[in-house]
C-alpha cells in the first residue's frame, strides 16, 4: 500500500501556476459565475489560451470585453451540440466542466432539459476529451448530487458517475477525470444573497423558505481554489471536497439584514422577514459526502478527497470519517457570516454583478 503522502503532496500556489503554465484550458460553461472567476484566475497565471464555451451570447461578449487578453478565446456553443463540442475541446489540455443547469425547482418541472444538459452533455464533454488525450478533466458538481431528492441533484450524480467510469474506458489513453462538489457558493447568478439583495433594495420584505434550514457555503475564491487544487492532485476518479462550515438560514438572514441594511440608507429594524415554505426539491439540510464515501477518504489540509471504489482503493491508506451533513456540521458565528458577507459586497464592487 502506498503511502498517502507519496501521492498527494501539498502544494502552493506556485505549484498550480507550474503545472498551468504554457498549458490550452477549456472551461465550459465559463460565461457564468464560477466560471467567469475561474477563467479570471486563469488569465493571471500564464496558460497559453484560456478557451471558453457558453451558449450565453450576452455574458460571452462582456466576458471578452472585460479581460482584453490574446490568451482569451471565446465560443458561443451547447454542450448538447456534439460537434460544437468537438471543436471546443481540440487541442485543449484540461478541460474544466462549470457548464450545467443548476436551479433545483425548475429542475422539476423541466426534467428532460436538466437530463440533456447535465448528463448527455457532459458525457459529450468526456467523449470528446478522450479523443483529444485531454490530459485532465475537472467536473465541477455541487453538494445536490449526494442523497439527491430533485433532478438537479441526480444529474449531477449520474455527471459524476460518468465522469468517474470514463477512467475505466477502453478507449481512454491518457485523460484523468475526477470531480469537485461545491457546497452553495454565495457570489453566483441568482444565489440566495442576490435574491435578498433585490428584495433589500425595494426595502423588504426578505422571504425565507423556512429559518431551520442548514446549508454548506463558500465564496468563490474558494471555490476556485479548490478546482486547481483538484487539478493538480487529481489521480483517478477522485472527489475533491472543501471541509466548510454550515449556516443556519435565520442566521444568514440575520447577518445580512444587519450588513446590508445600512449600506442601502435603512434601518436593520425596519426589514420584515417573510416565511415562505420550501420550494420543490429542497432539502432541509444538505450533505457533502454520504456513509460509503466517508469510509475512503484521505484529507489534504481543508479539502477531503474521496477515493472511489472503481479505481483500487487499496492503492491508499484511506481514513473513515463522519459523514458531512449540514445538519450536524460545526455552524458559522454571526459574526463569521457577517465577514463573509462584507466580502460579497466588496466583490460586488469591484466585479460588478448586475
Amino acid at each position: 500500500m502506498r503511502k498517502v503522502e507519496n501521492v498527494f503532496k501539498e502544494c502552493s500556489d506556485q505549484d498550480i501556476i507550474e503545472y498551468c503554465k504554457d498549458k490550452t484550458v477549456l472551461v465550459t460553461g465559463g460565461a457564468g459565475s464560477i466560471g467567469k472567476a475561474l477563467v479570471k484566475k486563469l488569465l493571471t497565471i500564464e496558460t497559453k489560451k484560456v478557451r471558453v464555451l457558453d451558449i450565453n451570447e450576452n455574458e460571452l461578449a462582456s466576458l471578452r470585453r472585460r479581460f482584453l487578453s490574446s490568451s482569451l478565446e471565446v465560443l458561443l456553443g451547447d454542450i448538447r451540440d456534439v460537434d460544437c463540442v468537438k471543436d471546443a475541446v481540440a487541442g485543449a489540455d484540461i478541460v474544466f466542466h462549470a457548464a450545467a443547469l443548476k436551479h433545483v425547482p425548475l429542475s422539476e418541472y423541466y426534467s428532460i432539459e436538466y437530463v440533456k444538459t447535465n448528463v448527455i452533455g457532459t458525457q459529450n464533454v468526456i467523449d470528446s476529451s478522450m479523443s483529444e488525450n485531454v490530459s485532465k478533466f475537472i467536473l465541477i458538481s455541487t453538494d445536490k448530487a449526494v442523497n439527491p431528492i430533485n433532478v438537479m441533484g441526480a444529474t449531477k450524480l449520474l455527471a459524476e458517475k460518468l465522469v468517474i467510469a470514463a477512467n475505466l474506458s477502453p478507449r481512454n489513453r491518457r485523460t484523468v477525470f475526477s470531480c469537485v462538489r461545491f457546497g452553495n457558493v454565495l457570489y453566483t447568478r441568482e444565489s440566495v444573497l442576490e435574491i435578498f439583495l433585490e428584495q433589500l433594495k425595494s426595502g423588504g420584505p426578505i422571504t425565507v423558505t423556512d429559518p431551520t434550514m442548514t446549508r454548506f457555503i463558500m465564496d468563490i475564491e474558494k471555490a476556485v481554489k479548490l478546482i486547481l487544487n483538484a487539478t493538480y492532485y487529481a489521480e483517478k476518479g477522485e472527489i475533491f471536497v472543501l471541509n466548510m462550515k454550515a449556516v443556519k438560514l435565520s442566521d444568514l438572514v440575520q447577518a445580512f439584514i444587519e450588513v446590508f441594511a445600512p449600506k442601502f440608507g435603512f434601518n436593520p429594524s425596519e426589514i420584515k422577514v417573510e416565511i415562505v415554505g420550501k420550494r420543490p426539491g429542497e432539502k432541509m439540510h444538505e450533505e457533502l459526502m454520504v456513509d460509503h464515501e466517508a469510509e475512503r477518504v484521505i484529507k489534504i489540509g481543508d479539502m477531503f478527497v474521496i477515493i472511489p471504489e472503481l479505481i483500487g482503493q487499496n492503492l491508499f491508506q484511506t481514513e473513515k470519517i463522519e459523514p458531512l451533513t449540514s445538519k450536524n456540521a460545526e455552524l458559522a458565528t454571526l459574526d463569521e457570516i457577517k465577514k463573509t458577507l462584507e466580502n460579497f459586497f466588496n466583490f460586488m464592487e469591484i466585479d460588478q454583478i448586475e
